[in-house]
């Protein structure tokens, strides 16, 4: 049986996966990234906007399993907004919590996760790491993009 914190951290990921933040295509982006998992068949495009190296509109859309879409609309939540070196520090801070194989990191780091935290256990679960980080490896690219723009 779920211990109560892996049941709040699946709701977590049901709810985000139901109910999409930030799931919209911009006009005009400064950076997009199509992407594809080839293993399940997820696929995203991450579009973005920026002003001096600041995410100013991030958008999102997609199909895929709850993991992937959850993944996207945590991503959309915690970064429309911030600068690009928050968004990236953040994004290294997932993909350490995808490669803990379940464990939870130090305290403080998965606080500054807030609902990444939820992805914990899928951890456990390389098949679904990928899942979890296609949106993350768009928005790298559409950051790169955007600088180069």
């Amino acid at each position: 049986m779920a211990s109560a914190m892996e049941q709040l951290y699946q709701q977590v990921i049901l709810d985000h996966s139901r109910l999409r933040s930030g799931e919209r295509s911009l006009e005009h982006p400064h950076g997009e990234s199509f992407q594809v998992n080839p293993t399940c068949g997820d696929e995203c495009r991450v579009q973005v906007r920026v002003t001096e190296r600041r995410l100013t509109e991030l958008g999102w859309t997609g199909k895929g399993c709850s993991i992937s879409q959850a993944s996207l609309s945590v991503m959309h939540e915690m970064l429309e907004g911030e600068s690009f070196d928050d968004a990236e520090e953040l994004g290294e801070l997932f993909r350490e919590l995808m490669r803990s194989r379940g464990a939870e990191l130090e305290p403080a780091d998965q606080q500054q996760l807030e609902d990444l935290s939820a992805f914990t256990g899928v951890a456990k679960y390389p098949a679904r790491i990928k899942c979890a980080l296609l949106g993350w490896m768009a928005l790298r690219d559409a950051m790169l993009q955007a600088q180069h723009d």
